[in-house]
């Protein structure tokens, strides 16, 4: 089943992450773990293609059919982590989610404190798409800084910058306006890499004391409120997902 041709099925994990199961690595974690089986012969290795015909099951009950693709706007409160367990017992989204949503993963996270808007899917296939580089979405930040931005330098950062061995893309910074000791920044990137922007104003000497992430390529935080998830109409995600710049899936 290994060496079967990709264009008559596909790899395992891929499988169940369209199912809306658990993420690709999840499902990578789960077949180490002895959990995964095809056709009644437990799995080894996530090397494996699948087809229509074959009988997937996860702690022996049958891989759930895969439903419409569906995906949610979400207004992350700060003091919630982006993960569905936390060992150290802190708050995560996903425990306070409405009973009634079925399994979501999220693309991309946001970090504790930081807030605004997380977009949240059924479908293990998009939340990938949507995270590559190569989708080219820009990620548009408002965020608070205690200190004073030089003009000149954060417009020098849309030639991109180099931390400690780390590069990051270009980004569009912006002074808004001042508010005592502290200051209002307009940010845009496009990779998202972790940390990048608090790591970043840290290096030009501002600390982040506020981030709140207003819109993810073309869906908008608007007026959410925080804790709230609203549905993307189906027509809205299709228009977006052909709009986006092909990438492998």
């Amino acid at each position: 089943m290994a060496n079967a041709p990709a264009a008559k099925g596909e790899r395992i994990a891929k499988v169940m992450a369209r199912a809306g199961l658990c993420s690709r690595r999840e499902a990578e974690r789960w077949i180490a773990e002895g959990r995964v089986a095809v056709r009644g012969t437990v799995l080894k290795s996530p090397a494996v293609v699948v087809g229509p015909d074959d009988a997937v099951t996860v702690d022996g009950v049958a891989l759930p059919q895969p439903g419409r693709a569906r995906l949610f706007r979400y207004h992350k409160p700060r003091g919630f982590l982006t993960t569905t367990h936390d060992p150290q017992g802190r708050p995560t989204i996903f425990e306070h989610m409405p009973r009634e949503l079925p399994r979501l993963v999220a693309v991309g996270r946001l970090d504790f404190n930081s807030e605004g808007m997380l977009l949240l899917t059924t479908d293990g296939g998009i939340k990938r798409h949507l995270e590559l580089p190569a989708t080219g979405w820009a990620r548009r930040y408002r965020v608070r800084v205690f200190g004073t931005p030089d003009p000149e330098t954060l417009a020098g950062l849309k030639d991109g910058i180099t931390i400690d061995g780390i590069t990051y893309g270009a980004i569009e910074a912006v002074l808004e306006r001042k508010q005592g000791r502290n200051a209002w920044l307009n940010m845009t990137l496009r990779e998202g890499k972790n940390r990048e922007v608090r790591r970043v104003l840290e290096h030009l000497g501002l600390t982040v004391n506020r981030l709140i992430r207003i819109a993810y390529g073309p869906f908008q935080l608007g007026d959410l409120p925080p804790g709230a998830i609203a549905e993307v109409p189906a027509k809205m995600l299709r228009d977006a997902l052909a709009a986006a710049p092909a990438a492998s899936r």
